[in-house]
């Protein structure tokens, strides 16, 4: 894994690598931004997306009440009959690497902060 020069050299940085690496697996020959997407780049998604944040919320203690999987990831057996009847469900938007660094300091989930809206 290559990380981006600016990438933070920091304890809990580490730590969130290092699950990442664990649960869902980080490219070996892609260098990783903060702006990597676990969902778009990483692919990751459903059942794996699920225990992340399961896992996260546990070893980092983030408070997840403002969090809405289904704008970032496809539920498991993602079926495209169900996506058109959800409106606003469609398109979803990037979750970062960068985000999730910024959920543990903060120790809470806040969509308009992390996003930036």
């Amino acid at each position: 894994m290559q990380l981006a020069p600016n990438f933070p050299d920091a304890p809990t940085m580490h730590q969130l690598m290092q699950l990442l690496h664990e649960e869902i697996g980080l490219p070996e020959r892609k260098t990783i931004h903060l702006t990597t997407s676990i969902n778009v780049d990483l692919a990751c998604n459903g059942a794996d997306a699920q225990h992340l944040i399961e896992t996260l919320e546990e070893q980092f203690a983030i408070d997840f009440v403002d969090y809405d999987s289904y704008r970032y990831f496809q539920p498991e057996g993602y079926d495209v009959y169900l996506k058109r009847k959800a409106k606003g469900r469609g398109d979803k938007e990037p979750l970062t690497i960068g985000m999730l660094y910024r959920a543990i300091k903060a120790q809470r989930w806040d969509t308009q902060e992390l996003e930036g809206l």
